[in-house]
């Protein structure tokens, strides 16, 4: 068997293994601490941030702070500030960027 295959298989074993230890531990994962809690509250706001962020401020590969998608998405931004409505913020953030977009 090459290395590569090595490697794969490894990595399979390796991805089954950690996807099965949720399975495993469950039990144990029922009483979170608080403190652990407000913590994992955190990943999904932040990995979204991490991935729309970039988007916005370097769609070119720079930094461009003056471009018009970034304006839409601070006019998203401010209507899921403001309502906490996720379709609202879906539908004025498109909105936004086709209205930029044509302008």
């Amino acid at each position: 068997m090459s290395r590569p295959w090595i490697a794969i298989v490894f990595a399979g074993i390796g991805t089954y293994a950690m996807r099965a230890s949720f399975l495993v531990f469950a039990h144990r994962m029922a009483d979170v601490p608080p403190a652990l809690q407000r913590l994992l509250r955190q990943i999904p706001p932040a990995a979204l941030a991490s991935i729309v962020v970039p988007a916005l401020l370097r769609p070119e590969g720079h930094i461009d702070v003056v471009q018009p998608r970034l304006l839409a998405g601070a006019i998203a931004a401010i209507v899921a500030w403001r309502t906490r409505n996720i379709a609202l913020t879906l539908v004025v953030g498109i909105a936004s960027v086709m209205l930029v977009d044509a302008l």
